[in-house]
């Protein structure tokens, strides 16, 4: 996915007319409410997000180049379409805005009505329109700026020939800035003797996302007694003054005999920097481990079967393209480096004696399937912990999941387990039967001594806790169960255990703060429900139903055809009833269904993948090509009605 497909091929044909921006309200305006007329003279690059996806912030990162580049004739207008019921909530997009510190104007969609008008189907998905106020194109999934340069320059230059090109500032106001010890905390870890010295007792480590740092905080959870990096957004080794991060996420600290064989105690998740960074605590000096800056994208090499290959990508860590590693985590019974690698939605590991780095777990496809490592799927992987067993547990964001890697059954080869979750679009507040209990886009986790594991369960605004199955005191049989242990925080982002064992320490993320809970001696049950995500329903006929998905390789990339077809489509409904014929996993990208005309409504869930290498078409492609794997997920609310669509088309690459 670094090459998009030519220029021709991205822009439209025909000459539609784009719809009006409607919304509840505008951030980044200074209060103005902006119309299409506003915007007119202007390229404009619609950009429907939600703050939870991943590939939508990547795709906030490509866009800031172009929007510099072009800053006096394209305007980039961020359209918020919510995944999750919390994204819906007007303040926390705004923290969002201010987060990510995105600098272009955001429509508040909270209902979707523009995400509809444009025939938006999946998060994020680009719409070009020319300075006449006409739709050029349509792309979704990210990877898109070498094709949206060539494609912005082009309409540039023809707009100016025909005097329809208006140079000159755009709509966005910046909003004031504000003083803060925090800003939005991500990940904290208790300081050891080895780290802090004598006094070390009580004080956290913590990744100060927003400020780009890492601090130390002294035991009122106030003071910075330490920081590394220069507050300032970048990338650069060297000392605690003049070292830089971007959005720093995850924090591991070494046991004391690695840290000395190694020469550095913490290990930093630089997330945006898509790098591993490392610390010296003796000197503060600031070093890089892993990643060559590049972000990794869904490519890897091919098993004849045309599996992702789960496994070693070599000895040389600095020449290893990351992807957002969100967390990081000294695994006792794998004796290396675990890392939730929140970009392409698996785990890695690295072995900090040999240097190898390598793919642990997950075959980069997005979802929630258990099983053997090469072939579990994850969904944007953010929080880790270990039991007493070696076992590592892990808060998979997008499917609003609990999964246990069982590392210390077979630490080669280990086995995912999901306790909590159901799927990509399923989440809610529900405590009880860990099977039908619900999270909301946890992001972080740790493990009790008694065996319980604790989820910052984050759009929930809350702590939960499971508990497996277990004996009590009088003998008998208590089942597993999931319970809150507390609520009403503001996206809490991490939870550990204090030194006291009886306080919890929470990294209250939207509220710039760690805070102390106590360990409440009966928990509450919770149950609001489970939800699915909801956007505008399409409605199609009973009975046989085409599906059809288009697939272009990028320039410079033809199919992987070696094996077989390299192509594959998944398809299932909630509720399962609603498919009686197709469902289920094969190749190709065309299906053909049976609706059930009993089942009202419901939602297609759809997964499409193909594999293409480097190579010209009608050539054979090298022995040693780079191949990449292209994947999109769609969610689609259908309803059954008598007359309807009998088809639907998508588009693997979003390309029209």
């Amino acid at each position: 996915m670094t090459e998009t497909a030519p220029t021709e091929a991205i822009r439209r044909s025909a000459r539609v007319r784009a719809s009006e921006l409607i919304g509840r309200g505008w951030l980044n305006t200074g209060g103005k409410q902006v119309t299409l007329e506003d915007l007119r003279g202007k390229v404009v690059i619609l950009d429907f997000w939600t703050f939870c996806c991943i590939n939508c912030l990547h795709v906030l990162d490509e866009l800031r180049p172009l929007e510099e580049r072009f800053h006096d004739v394209l305007v980039t207008v961020g359209v918020h379409s919510p995944k999750f019921e919390h994204e819906a909530d007007p303040d926390a997009l705004a923290a969002a805005v201010e987060r990510y510190e995105i600098e272009h104007p955001v429509l508040d969609d909270p209902e979707l009505v523009t995400w509809q008008n444009y025939s938006a189907r999946a998060w994020p998905t680009l719409v070009v329109i020319d300075p006449e106020g006409y739709i050029a194109a349509t792309l979704a999934g990210e990877g898109h700026v070498a094709g949206l340069t060539s494609l912005v320059e082009e309409l540039v230059a023809e707009h100016e020939a025909k005097g329809t090109l208006h140079r000159g500032s755009g709509p966005y106001v910046p909003p004031e800035p504000v003083s803060r010890t925090l800003r939005f905390p991500g990940k904290a870890v208790p300081v050891d003797r080895a780290l802090g010295g004598e006094d070390s007792a009580g004080r956290f480590l913590v990744a100060d996302t927003g400020h780009h740092r890492i601090v130390e905080l002294a035991e009122d959870l106030e003071t910075v007694t330490r920081s590394w990096g220069s507050g300032e957004k970048g990338y650069a080794d060297g000392d605690a003054e003049s070292a830089q991060f971007t959005e720093p996420q995850g924090l591991a600290l070494l046991p004391a005999e690695v840290a000395q064989q190694v020469g550095y105690d913490v290990i930093v998740a630089d997330t945006v920097n898509h790098r591993l960074r490392g610390i010296r605590a003796a000197t503060g000096e600031v070093i890089t481990l892993a990643g060559n800056g590049v972000q990794r994208l869904l490519d890897a090499e091919r098993t004849r079967e045309g599996a992702v290959v789960v496994g070693s990508l070599g000895t040389d860590p600095l020449n290893v393209s990351l992807s957002s590693p969100w967390d990081v985590l000294w695994s006792e019974a794998a004796q290396r480096v675990i890392i939730a690698m929140a970009g392409t939605h698996q785990i890695f590991s690295f072995d900090l004696l040999t240097s190898e780095i390598a793919v642990y777990a997950g075959t980069g496809l997005e979802g929630l399937l258990d099983g053997a490592a090469d072939e579990a799927w994850y969904a944007q992987t953010s929080g880790l912990t270990q039991d007493a067993e070696g076992n590592v547990w892990i808060a998979d964001s997008e499917t609003s999941s609990l999964r246990v890697l069982k590392v210390a059954e077979n630490p080669h080869a280990p086995v995912t387990q999901t306790l909590i979750g159901e799927g990509l679009f399923d989440f809610g507040f529900r405590d009880g039967d860990p099977a039908q209990a619900r999270l909301q886009h946890p992001l972080g986790v740790t493990a009790l001594p008694d065996g319980s594991v604790l989820v910052a369960d984050t759009y929930n605004g809350a702590i939960r806790r499971w508990r497996g199955e277990h004996t009590a005191a009088d003998g008998s049989t208590v089942p597993a169960e999931v319970s809150t242990v507390a609520r009403g925080l503001n996206e809490p982002s991490d939870v550990l255990l204090d030194a006291d064992g009886a306080t919890l320490l929470v990294v209250e993320t939207n509220a710039h703060q760690l805070v102390r809970i106590a360990v409440p001696e009966e928990y509450l049950t919770v149950d609001e429900g489970a939800s699915q995500t909801q956007r505008p329903a399409t409605a199609v006929a009973p009975g046989e139903f085409r599906l059809s998905i288009g697939f272009s390789a990028p320039s410079g990339q033809k199919l992987d055809d070696r094996w077989g077809d390299p192509t594959q489509l998944q398809v299932s409904s909630t509720p399962p009833e609603l498919i009686t014929e197709g469902a289920g996993t094969s190749e190709g990208l065309q299906r053909t269904l049976r609706l059930n005309s009993e089942v009202p409504q419901g939602v297609l869930h759809i997964t499409a993948r193909a594999a293409a290498c480097d190579g010209a078409p009608g050539e054979e492609i090298p022995m040693h090509a780079a191949c990449h794997l292209y994947q999109q997920d769609w969610g689609i609310p259908v309803t059954l009605e008598e007359g309807a669509e009998t088809q639907l088309e998508l588009d693997l690459r979003g390309i029209k």
